[in-house]
């Protein structure tokens, strides 16, 4: 199967020797029937973990009333139903669907564009990641994404991530809006410190700008909030939504506060496939299921169960392993040595990691995982670093 792909896709993943095929709770199979324990999660895509009943059941009622599409030009019950759930969550006003995070992401910088009324500098954070289209690409903070599609969109500067000063020296009469992720993926799984995030808040009051916060990785309740942002009391005028936000099934949104739900109108955005019946019917279902009571309170309690357990692992294997951060069920575990490796040996092992950068662990499991199955998890991780 892998040498059939291989000849038929753009070399543009440099993907893992397996070919999966089923999964069952926070389990995968490959086709050659090896079990996998999956802490990668599609990178913070399946937050459900797999072949949850609920979520079938909605999805063939949408297949089996026989339309799964009928454009922007029509209404649809489950649009206006994920919406309405959306804002109820979050606090906020109006939802635009699109497709992807960096679909999000573009849509929010010309939101913040046409706010601007002429002001059109956008002032996001180094080392960030908000997408791989132009746009997106341009407002992504690391020069590795950018230099082989240079010239990139004018208009960005980059600030230094938990560093107030730096941003405030670069706002000045072009500026119309700042963007942040409350928690770097990419960049490193890195939180943003509240005095960071509320002294931007107050940087935006003061000078008319919007606060855009990407939350396509860090929401949905991977935080133990239902937004990352919550915890910290920091609302944003634009949120931006995807990975998990269709547990698998893809969809991205807009998500907007009073001083930027009106900045849209007819004609000045759009996406053909934003609203899908299937992509929204999975998202009212995700967020019916973050909403139930002692969810949340049980993705802080594996997500404590994580932390404490690859803080231990780091003092029993200082040598290998140099600092473990992040929040809840979004962790980062940061190495002496290549991560590439380590991966490897954990999935060989049985255990699916991922990376983000070259020597960084992320751990993003489905926010159903228990914390028997982080126990398992980690159990797995010690042996490969003992290995090592």
């Amino acid at each position: 199967m892998i040498e059939r792909g291989k000849r038929v896709f753009v070399n543009a993943y440099a993907q893992y020797p397996i070919v999966l095929n089923g999964g069952e709770g926070r389990y995968l199979q490959d086709i050659e029937g090896k079990k996998y324990l999956d802490m990668m999660g599609g990178i913070a895509v399946n937050l459900l973990g797999y072949n949850d009943p609920g979520l079938n059941k909605v999805l063939k009622e949408v297949i089996d009333n026989g339309l799964l599409h009928c454009s922007n030009l029509y209404w649809n019950k489950w649009a206006i139903e994920a919406a309405e759930k959306l804002t109820k969550l979050s606090g906020m006003e109006r939802v635009f669907f699109c497709n992807s995070g960096t679909e999000a992401n573009e849509g929010a910088i010309k939101m913040a564009r046409k706010f601007g009324n002429g002001r059109s500098e956008i002032i996001t954070m180094e080392n960030s990641f908000h997408g791989r289209t132009l746009g997106s690409l341009s407002a992504t903070g690391q020069t590795k994404y950018q230099e082989a599609f240079k010239p990139m969109v004018g208009g960005f500067k980059y600030g230094h991530y938990n560093n107030l000063e730096s941003v405030k020296a670069l706002v000045n009469a072009n500026t119309c809006a700042i963007m942040v992720e409350a928690i770097q993926g990419e960049g490193g799984i890195k939180v943003a410190q509240e005095a960071f995030l509320r002294g931007i808040r107050e940087i935006c009051d003061e000078n008319d700008l919007l606060l855009i916060l990407d939350e396509v990785q860090c929401g949905l309740g991977r935080t133990g909030h239902y937004f990352a942002w919550q915890k910290m009391g920091v609302l944003p005028d634009i949120m931006t939504l995807a990975k998990g936000l269709g547990s698998g099934v893809p969809i991205g949104a807009i998500v907007t506060g009073p001083k930027a739900a009106s900045i849209f109108v007819p004609g000045d955005h759009g996406a053909t496939f934003g609203g899908n019946l299937l992509a929204t019917a999975a998202a009212s279902y995700v967020l019916d299921y973050i909403s139930k009571e002692g969810f949340l309170k049980g993705v802080q309690e594996s997500g404590q169960a994580l932390f404490e357990g690859l803080t231990a692992i780091k003092n029993r294997h200082s040598h290998l392993v140099k600092e473990v951060r992040g929040v809840a069920l979004m962790m980062g575990m940061e190495l002496t040595i290549p991560s590439r490796g380590v991966i490897d040996e954990c999935r060989q092992a049985g255990l699916l990691v991922g990376s983000a950068g070259e020597n960084i662990l992320r751990f993003v499991p489905p926010l159903t995982i228990t914390v028997e199955e982080v126990f398992e998890g980690l159990s797995l991780l010690e042996a490969v670093l003992e290995s090592l």
